[in-house]
């Protein structure tokens, strides 16, 4: 029963975080978007005591369940070894704890943390990285049903489904997420929970504060055979069925022992085993049972990321389509400007404030509808997301970046406060201005400015009759975009926006 309600629990708990990497709409997000905000690291990032306290509450009191049920990184292993064991039946064995593995990754992470440096952070973080492969592998898929569903429905003159655009962000995400994806999916079809007890830093952390928890399973020495059916269905490799030993560091709480054992000797309890049977197993390990099996030498050890340096393969892009303009001249996609300073979206603050705080869990990058947010490929914001505007632009009303935001990297308390908020500020680029270039009227840029930072003036001094060009008012532009991707230059617009470190109110 313990292992059955755990299980439903952690299928729903899966599949309720994947849906608010896949939904597009912001539905999802309003009924479960506090599944995110529970998970450890954002929690601890947000400085939300309340969270954090809950789950160390929850590890005293039930051992590691938030590993077994909460996270989705944890729980995508336990459905990876699952099927991995398909054929083959108690696969695992007992092996020591790679103690100095363990908290030699964890103070690599806290420093990390501390320094700002998001993109080691992202790299170990559980969250992070399960957000990484719903986000380039789960959500394309999902969009692909999703216009498949559309394309029918339109044909039926119904519009209960809408296209949507599917396209890759950014390729060294990609490739690293595909990594993780095969690296701990290896390690999980072959070893189980390798990766969670030698790697994940929240796993360690959640572990030491687990050795004190009030339940665990417990061994009760005079019902146990010596089977060792327990250790060979452990997949944290924790049971040390032969000295009658569990690491409870290591175990998540599973239950998987407690339902494999056919004589009831371990349970679910509080209970500590009888002291004086352990000091007789300690000193005389050969002390008979009431029945007798064989027990095979667990001297097996796991090898420690053994296939982890396997790459992710080059994944082929579908080719686009080439598009035409009234089937003479092709239209060029826009091209991303030489910026001297990255973009972030408005609630970020700052970008020393938003390095500290942000997972690069990509949430805000599924959930955008803009298509403004991408991976960032630079070494030290690797994978936290920044604004470009080839597809679209920030527009004042949205703020669903904010909503999403599980670690308050990006916060809003309205639309006033975003559409005060100067994230960047506009600059024309006279040599691709189209009025000048073509000798034809424009004004793109300022029909669409929100705030009207841009006016149109004479292109000549003292001649009112001259073709008009853009004049930026930087005091009053709030970088939102619009005028970068409106404008009809291509491949590079005639105005694009730089961002600021600093935002400020205007």
């Amino acid at each position: 029963m313990l292992r059955k309600t755990r299980r439903i629990l952690a299928v729903l708990f899966l599949a309720g975080i994947t849906l608010l990497f896949l939904d597009f709409t912001g539905a999802v997000h309003t009924w479960l978007g506090w599944m995110a905000k529970i998970q450890f690291l954002p929690a601890l990032l947000a400085l939300n005591a309340g969270v954090v306290v809950f789950l160390l509450v929850l590890t005293l009191l039930f051992g590691r369940v938030y590993c077994s049920v909460i996270c989705p990184l944890g729980v995508m292993q336990d459905a990876i070894a699952r099927m991995g064991r398909w054929k083959k039946r108690n696969p695992y064995s007992y092996s020591p704890a790679l103690s100095a593995v363990r908290y030699t990754v964890l103070a690599l992470f806290v420093i990390a943390t501390v320094a700002g440096i998001g993109s080691l952070t992202a790299l170990l973080a559980p969250y992070s990285a399960y957000g990484r492969i719903a986000t380039n592998f789960f959500a394309p898929l999902y969009r692909w049903g999703n216009n498949g569903l559309a394309y029918l429905a339109e044909r039926a003159d119904s519009y209960a489904f809408y296209e949507t655009e599917v396209w890759l962000r950014s390729l060294p995400t990609f490739l690293l997420a595909a990594a993780t994806l095969i690296i701990i999916g290896i390690l999980a079809w072959k070893n189980g929970r390798t990766y969670c007890n030698a790697i994940c830093p929240v796993g360690t952390v959640l572990g030491f504060v687990s050795r004190y928890a009030w339940l665990k399973p417990t061994i009760d020495t005079s019902k146990c055979i010596g089977c060792n059916l327990c250790a060979r269905n452990c997949k944290a490799a924790c049971i040390d069925a032969k000295h009658h030993r569990i690491d409870y560091s290591r175990c998540v709480a599973c239950m998987d022992c407690i339902g494999v054992c056919r004589e009831g000797a371990i349970r679910y309890t509080h209970a500590r085993p009888d002291k004086e049977t352990a000091r007789e197993n300690a000193t005389n390990p050969a002390t008979p049972h009431k029945k007798t099996a064989a027990q095979p030498a667990d001297n097996a050890r796991r090898t420690f990321l053994s296939s982890s340096l396997l790459l992710a393969s080059a994944v082929a892009l579908k080719a686009q389509k080439k598009k035409v303009d009234g089937g003479l001249a092709p239209i060029l996609d826009k091209k991303a400007p030489p910026r001297q300073q990255y973009i972030l979206p408005p609630g970020a603050y700052s970008a020393r404030h938003f390095a500290q705080h942000c997972t690069a869990c990509q949430l805000c990058v599924s959930a955008c509808p803009n298509g403004v947010l991408s991976p960032s490929s630079d070494l030290l914001r690797f994978m936290q997301p920044e604004m470009s505007y080839e597809r679209g632009y920030c527009r004042p009303e949205c703020t669903r970046c904010a909503e999403v935001c599980p670690t308050e990297a990006i916060h809003l308390t309205d639309l006033a406060e975003k559409t005060s908020t100067q994230i960047g500020h506009a600059v024309w680029i006279k040599a691709n201005c189209i009025p000048l270039t073509d000798g034809v009227e424009c004004g793109n840029c300022a029909r669409h400015c929100p705030t009207a930072a841009i006016q149109m003036i004479p292109s000549e001094a003292g001649n009112p009759d001259s073709l008009k060009i853009p004049a930026v008012n930087t005091e009053r532009c709030i970088g939102c975009g619009a005028c970068e991707n409106l404008c009809p230059a291509r491949p590079f617009s005639a105005i694009y926006v730089e961002g600021h470190t600093m935002h400020r109110t205007i």
